[in-house]
């Protein structure tokens, strides 16, 4: 459940009773759940580093709070602002992207079920769903998301429990169709799963054109400043169960069942790694602008330069869903993967940028550079979704454009 402090002095005028719905995302990201405090007026909202809570006798809780794995206010002002900005019902923080996707899934999926998933998709995202819920008798099949025929295909009408979306997918940037890709999944009785990392509920809203669930590393564009590992899940409004089930709790409702399931596995956001969300959350909007005009630059700078065989952007119209892309998203967003036509030349490129530091991870102010086949999808060799051995992949940063440019012409020179 979601907890709200009871604070005496609140009443009906104060921001936290306003109905922030009708506002622009910039907005809500700022007040959306982060009311000043009643006690004292700060414009923040507090860390609530504390463990558990006085009860005024047996059951007496304090705006519902008892214990900090079932709910923190800190946390709970995080939740209530992401629900917000993804047109969500509810929203639920995890410790990591990862214990997101675990617990969305574990609320999904029964032993022996199935889900189809992208044949590019986070090499995490395919461990888990491989090595760990495949140890549980969940079957998987990768396919190309982008092709709605072939996801039709590859549903299996009653036990497919869900579709798994990447958009755009992470490394190869593959664009799918949310709204498309929704009637499909729901004719077969599954739910349509999102993971908005990439885009960002600034530039995309999956929850709007028909998907069931939003999952994010937060710990990415969000969080936005490389300083906190988290995750969260977003439930659409009115999102049941597939096929009618009854959650742990004996409701349909998809947000109960994920609910209980954070509760109960217990690999909640703590309150700092919260509030340090909760900040980055604020800024996302604007970042997301700069993320996105400078990697647009460097996408055609890439696709002109002659030791480059291929750049892969959204934005570029020689993507092959960039009038998809064009429709479904605001702004292309700040991730470019490019190929260089062979593995010594790609290693030698991330070995030479000075300011694309050479890292895992992604969405920080900063620029990062890495070869994805020996780093973040080293999980996927050997598998239908290994990625190509000279892909290359670039979080492009908000420093100055120039010095981007420069840095990488250096680097592939």
């Amino acid at each position: 459940m979601t907890h709200t402090p009871e604070h005496p002095t609140s009443d009906a005028t104060t921001p936290s009773a306003h109905d922030w719905s009708a506002t622009g995302l910039a907005t809500r990201a700022i007040h959306a759940g982060q009311a000043p405090d009643a006690a004292t007026g700060a414009v923040v909202t507090p860390i609530y580093q504390v463990s558990t809570y006085k009860q005024d006798g047996v059951g007496g809780l304090r705006g519902g709070y008892e214990y900090s794995r079932s709910g923190n206010p800190t946390r709970d002002a995080l939740q209530e602002a992401l629900a917000s900005v993804e047109s969500g019902e509810r929203a639920f923080a995890l410790a990591s992207g990862l214990a997101a996707e675990d617990v969305l899934l574990r609320a999904i999926l029964r032993p022996g079920g199935h889900i189809v998933m992208p044949d590019d998709a986070y090499g995490g995202t395919y461990r888990l769903v491989h090595r760990v819920l495949g140890a549980w008798g969940v079957e998987h099949t990768p396919v190309n998301t982008s092709d709605p025929a072939a996801v039709a295909a590859a549903i299996q009408p009653g036990r497919t429990a869900a579709v798994w979306v990447e958009t755009p997918s992470n490394p190869l940037l593959g664009v799918s169709d949310i709204a498309v890709l929704a009637d499909v999944a729901h004719a077969a009785g599954a739910l349509l799963v999102v993971d908005n990392t990439f885009a960002t509920p600034a530039l995309q809203q999956p929850l709007t054109l028909g998907a069931d669930a939003v999952v994010h590393s937060t710990t990415k564009y969000i969080g936005g400043h490389s300083d906190v590992v988290g995750g969260a899940v977003v439930t659409a409004p009115g999102a049941v169960l597939p096929s009618g089930a009854t959650g742990p709790t004996g409701s349909q409702a998809l947000a109960d069942a994920v609910g209980f399931y954070q509760n109960a596995a217990g690999a909640v956001a703590g309150p700092f790694d919260a509030w340090l969300t909760l900040r980055g959350l604020k800024t996302l909007s604007l970042r997301m602008e700069r993320h996105s005009s400078n990697a647009a630059a460097v996408a055609q700078f890439l696709e002109s330069h002659p030791k480059v065989a291929s750049v892969l952007y959204p934005g570029l119209a020689s993507h092959p869903q960039h009038d998809l892309a064009a429709r479904q998203m605001s702004a292309f967003g700040g991730m470019v993967s490019f190929r260089t036509g062979s593995l010594d030349s790609a290693l030698a490129v991330v070995d030479r940028t000075k300011i694309f530091l050479l890292a895992e991870s992604l969405g920080g102010v900063e620029s990062l550079i890495e070869h994805p086949g020996k780093m973040t999808h080293a999980s996927v060799a050997g598998s239908a979704l290994e990625v190509p051995e000279d892909l290359v992949r670039v979080s492009v940063g908000i420093e100055d454009l120039d010095d981007l440019v420069a840095d990488l012409a250096q680097a592939l020179a």
